[in-house]
């Protein structure tokens, strides 16, 4: 009989409870990882919600902080009990997608193609983080070390929503003295305020309709922050950028509104960047698209994972220049995550996001 661990599952749309599950086998290019602290994302209500569909069973989850606990045979320069973190996105970097340098729609080993999101596997198609325990496929590609002197909340940003949020500024291709407005200054696009001004903008707007959202915005990096309960945000954006738009506008939230007024603020030849997961068809409203004629450009980004990815963000943080450690708002015990998915799903208490310990 396996030795048996706790584990958050996915029951049915509106159930996620803590179950014991056996403590999975080590294969040779595998890790297991004992999780010390992981989190719950926007996403993860989604699948909560029955609005992103995964199996029945499934461990959720795919924020992990923790410790090599067994390695497998062929996993090298890695030692048993060292402090690691692993991407949300855990490529395998053999496939046709990887080679070709987009390892996020990572196909998988057996794969002649691409899938879409096939490089998020952990609480998607494998068993995820918030557990004891997880098994973390092509380890090797995957783990990257802590440095000494980081805790785990200072680095539980990077897996997903650091690497969302910077990708967000990244494919917006913000240069130096650019104009950008962010909308929605949840987690993902708090780290989105913060990688634009990691890139140089000169003018950083934030939208959000919460208090302590928009405080936040501005400790990330906001010149100014607008509520949209009080101001006409697409006017005001307009007006503050002498009627010129944005040089970049980013969604962070996935619904129509945002991510029509964030093409509505873009200049012409401007980029939309959108973060967003969306839950139903989006539409394009003629005016604000030019007729097609108005050499937009609209990029999507899946938050880039692997052990490089994670090295670089936790430099980032290691330097000093971004602490996102204030994003810790609550902290549960893994086996209170059923509290802490209802206090974050229903956004009450100020949350922004939720710490979990689990060992």
């Amino acid at each position: 009989m396996p030795a048996m661990m706790k584990a958050a599952i996915f029951v049915e749309p509106g159930r996620i409870e803590i179950d014991d599950k056996p403590i999975p086998a080590v294969g040779p290019n595998d890790a297991l990882v004992r999780v010390t602290t992981t989190t719950i994302c926007g996403t993860d209500v989604h699948i909560l919600k029955g609005e992103y569909p995964v199996e029945k069973g499934l461990t959720i989850g795919h924020e992990p902080v923790g410790v090599i606990e067994k390695l497998g045979a062929n996993v090298q320069g890695y030692t048993e009990g060292q402090r690691v973190i692993a991407g949300a996105i855990c490529p395998s970097f053999t496939s046709y997608a990887c080679q070709d340098g987009c390892s996020a729609q990572d196909g998988g080993h057996h794969s002649h193609g691409y899938k879409p999101m096939g490089g998020w596997r952990f609480g998607n198609t494998i068993d995820g983080a918030q557990a004891e325990y997880l098994l973390v496929p092509d380890a090797q590609a995957n783990l990257s070390p802590v440095p000494d002197g980081l805790t785990d909340e200072q680095v539980l940003m990077c897996p997903d929503i650091m690497s969302t949020g910077f990708a967000g500024a990244e494919s917006a291709g913000i240069k130096i003295g650019d104009s950008v407005a962010i909308f929605a200054q949840g987690p993902i696009g708090l780290c989105a305020t913060a990688g634009a001004r990691l890139r140089g903008a000169g003018l950083i707007i934030a939208v959000d309709g919460v208090d302590e959202r928009l405080e936040m915005a501005r400790q990330m990096g906001a010149d100014i922050t607008l509520d949209f309960r009080k101001v006409d945000v697409v006017s005001e954006i307009l007006k503050l950028t002498g009627g010129r738009g944005v040089d970049a506008s980013i969604e962070a939230l996935g619904l129509q509104s945002t991510f029509e007024s964030a093409l509505r603020v873009l200049k012409p030849g401007g980029t939309l960047s959108s973060l967003g997961v969306y839950s139903g068809d989006l539409t394009i409203p003629l005016d604000a698209f030019c007729a097609g004629l108005g050499d937009h450009k609209i990029v999507t980004s899946l938050c880039p994972g692997g052990k490089e990815r994670m090295r670089r963000l936790m430099q980032v943080i290691e330097s000093g220049r971004i602490d996102l450690g204030p994003m810790v708002t609550h902290r549960y015990p893994l086996e209170q995550i059923t509290e802490a998915y209802d206090l974050f799903s229903h956004q009450r208490d100020g949350v922004l996001k939720v710490a979990i310990q689990a060992s």
